[in-house]
């Protein structure tokens, strides 16, 4: 007699009962749900899988549409997959480098022997096409890691064998779709027609990717040209392409090597050439109000310090706030649609009062400023009095800080503005890009649990209403800065692996949020550890490790 499973679907609440060895996809049609945009994974006692995940034992289970952050993600890599086909299909002998994001799609570059032209971009686009028609099955394999090592390699394919190679694992899986092979460190669908929006331009030198939106799957993301973030990540690829040094296969590959040190060092004085480029520019202009704005944890408050030191250098006198000071009292405080104070708000900020004080002190007025008491929730005065001369200058730094509305009514040859982001992460190959925002959601996880008193679980938990406002407040203006600073490290992962990794393991499997940190714990896998003793205390990455010189 046949084993049956009792499998609990948490999207209708219903329990199913079925065949052991039974399909995600087979039992999204016993189910009977209807997902206008999924089902493109699911969560599987609170784990991702895809789609031809079969069960052996009882499970739960959660459905996931492209709305969903991990939905979105098997769509992306998917489309990655046929992207990489397409190229492979058309030019035999070609590259295909997918990098960071940019203008609401993924920057592309394409190693063809020649330059990148709009009919290359609409020959990849038609094949893709062709791809998605025509539904070919996207084929999970499993085999022994040195089978597949061999496998990528003859395919000329090195960062993907040099990946697995530091890998410690008897098998892994990789994907094929016709006679294309590739690996991704997550899932992908299982058949090409599921995608069914993309879009494939030219795009400066290479090529932009662009995906749904979200929020409103049935169109693209809107396009954003971003020149400038752009030219800044390309720089930055650049400069790994010389140190020989852009996937995490090469970075453990030079550790191995003793390298650990060098990369370091290079990476800290790197920034440090940025910031002094960025100072050289503000004397320049002889701005006297430089506004620093970024999202959470991209380094603001160490940038501010080490700015502040290097302008000192200058023969400048800084004088540092925060836009959190100028918060209007929690009772003045806007609400959100859902009757929630909507901290993340321009509204949440006494624009008209920073404007006034800004011009009393460009006019060598005192200013006493303010200070925001948080456990009280309004603003106090502790006599902090300051008047600014010729040879001062104020950094404000803040998740407003380049919103128009802030510093409206001051003259705009007073200001320099600076955005701040990890624009870019060392990859895991040449098609798995580690996202940025992963890159700011691990320290904070570290910052948040050493210094704030939240657990991980806190953490993942606020992250989607701390993103929902940056897109809203913070992002839109960071093509408005006059400089635009990369505060990732090369070589960050493989410091804090192992300080936020036991953070991560907290997190029980009986959350929702243990998908997320599962996920995160596996990327984290790919990179060998290096000891954080041989982190500079000046190191941005002080901020979230802990060791600064810096007092905060």
């Amino acid at each position: 007699m046949a084993q049956n499973l009792k499998i609990r679907c948490r999207n209708n609440g219903q329990i199913i009962s079925v065949p052991f060895g039974t399909s995600l996809k087979e039992l999204y049609n016993e189910c009977k749900l209807d997902m206008k945009y999924g089902p493109m994974c699911a969560l599987v006692n609170n784990k991702v899988q895809g789609m031809n995940y079969r069960f052996y034992n009882s499970k739960d289970v959660e459905f996931q549409d492209i709305t969903t952050s991990h939905g979105m993600r098997t769509y992306t890599l998917s489309l990655f997959f046929v992207l990489a086909k397409a190229v492979e299909d058309l030019y035999p002998n070609g590259k295909l480098i997918i990098g960071a994001p940019v203008s609401h799609g993924y920057f592309c570059e394409l190693r063809i022997g020649r330059e990148v032209t709009q009919e290359d971009a609409t020959a990849i686009h038609q094949r893709m096409m062709e791809i998605v028609q025509m539904d070919e099955k996207i084929h999970r394999m499993q085999c022994p890691r040195e089978e597949a090592i061999e496998l990528f390699r003859a395919k000329g394919m090195e960062s993907k064998a040099k990946l697995l190679e530091s890998q410690k694992h008897l098998y892994t899986n990789y994907y094929q779709l016709g006679d294309t092979v590739d690996y991704f460190y997550s899932c992908l669908l299982t058949r090409t027609s599921q995608l069914h929006l993309f879009q494939v331009m030219k795009f400066y030198e290479g090529l932009l990717l662009r995906i749904p939106s979200r929020q409103n799957p049935d169109q693209l993301e809107d396009f954003a040209p971003q020149e400038k973030m752009h030219n800044v990540i390309q720089e930055y690829h650049r400069w790994q392409d010389i140190l020989g040094v852009r996937t995490a296969g090469e970075f453990n590959e030079a550790v191995e090597k003793g390298h650990a040190s060098d990369l370091i060092n290079v990476s800290e004085a790197l920034q440090d050439k940025k910031l002094n480029d960025i100072v050289d520019a503000i004397v320049e202009k002889k701005a006297r109000l430089v506004l620093l704005a970024g999202p959470s944890s991209s380094g603001k408050t160490t940038t501010s310090k080490r700015l502040a030191i290097l302008l000192m250098a200058s023969g400048l006198k800084p004088h540092t706030i925060s836009t959190d000071d100028y918060f209007v009292n929690r009772t003045d405080t806007p609400k959100d649609e859902k009757g929630n104070y909507d901290f993340e708000c321009i509204g949440a900020v006494d624009t008209k009062l920073f404007n006034q004080h800004m011009n009393m002190l460009l006019k060598g007025e005192e200013v006493e400023l303010p200070r925001y008491d948080f456990k009280l929730g309004q603003r106090v005065y502790n006599n902090h009095r300051i008047r600014i001369g010729h040879n001062d200058i104020v950094i404000l730094e803040g998740n407003h800080a380049l919103n128009p509305i802030l510093s409206e009514q001051v003259p705009e040859e007073e200001k320099y503005r600076i955005f701040i982001s990890p624009l870019t992460a060392i990859a895991l190959d040449d098609h798995n890009t580690v996202p940025t925002g992963d890159i700011r959601l691990l320290r904070r996880l570290i910052r948040d649990y050493q210094y704030r008193g939240y657990s991980a679980l806190d953490t993942i938990r606020r992250m989607p209403s701390v993103t929902a406002g940056e897109k809203k407040w913070i992002f839109p203006f960071q093509e408005l800065a006059d400089a635009i600073f990369n505060s990732a490290l090369l070589y960050e992962l493989a410091v804090i692996k192992d300080q936020v990794t036991p953070i991560l393991e907290e997190i029980g499997e009986c959350e929702v949020e243990y998908a997320e940190a599962s996920r995160l714990r596996k990327f984290l896998q790919y990179f060998r550890s290096v000891p954080a003793d041989q982190v500079p205390p000046t190191s941005l990455l002080r901020e979230f490790a802990g060791g600064s010189s810096f007092k905060y």
